[in-house]
């Protein structure tokens, strides 16, 4: 249990640090340090770094299944649920004018540096596509649903990018309700007779 439980705080920790610093900046005795461990004991759990990215990339992964999980099961409404996707840049927007989207920035990171994990962390950018696609898929837009899914995915990378740079609360709240609007647009546009009623 306590080896299990030193693994888990080693990539809690690293999870957070790959964030703020970045992967390639974050070395075991950041990590070691994170923790308050020795580096000995550090190896005990972990021989390489990219053991621990492999990790990170596998609890963000679980950690996002499980928010989309939680949205699917808080409303019938395909709507509403797209809509908890787009509202997280403001739920969110504290850590996002800090440090900017974890999803985007590991991956862009991983890309540039030609990581041999990059198509895993790549796996969570997918995975919110395929979750869109389904949401506008189930309001009845099924020709364009994956084209929608992007636009909204690529909406926001790119406010998350800006409301790093310029950490303008304002700029985020008109985006995110220009986004919604939009998004109510095509909800209605495909009929309310394939709209599910709110749960």
């Amino acid at each position: 249990m306590k080896s299990s439980t030193t693994s888990r705080q080693i990539i809690d920790a690293a999870d957070e640090l790959f964030y703020a610093q970045g992967f390639g900046e974050t070395s075991f005795a950041d990590i070691a340090e994170a923790v308050g461990i020795s580096r000995g004991n550090f190896y005990y759990h972990f021989r390489t770094k990219d053991e621990i990215l492999d990790a990170v990339i596998a609890k963000r992964l679980s950690d996002r299944e499980k928010m989309l999980r939680d949205w699917d099961e808080m409303s019938a409404d395909p709507a509403r649920r797209i809509a908890c996707f787009v509202r997280i840049q403001i739920v969110n927007q504290t850590r996002i004018f800090a440090y900017g989207c974890p999803v985007g920035t590991l991956t862009a990171e991983l890309v540039k540096l030609d990581h041999a994990a990059k198509d895993k962390a790549n796996r969570i950018l997918a995975l919110f596509r395929d979750w869109l696609t389904r949401q506008f898929d189930a309001l009845g837009d099924a020709a364009d649903a994956e084209a929608h899914a992007l636009h909204v995915l690529g909406w926001s990378q790119g406010v998350a990018t800006l409301a790093q740079s310029f950490k303008d609360e304002a700029y985020v709240a008109r985006e995110v309700d220009q986004i919604l609007a939009w998004v109510d647009r095509v909800a209605r546009q495909t009929g309310p007779a394939n709209r599910q009623a709110d749960a």
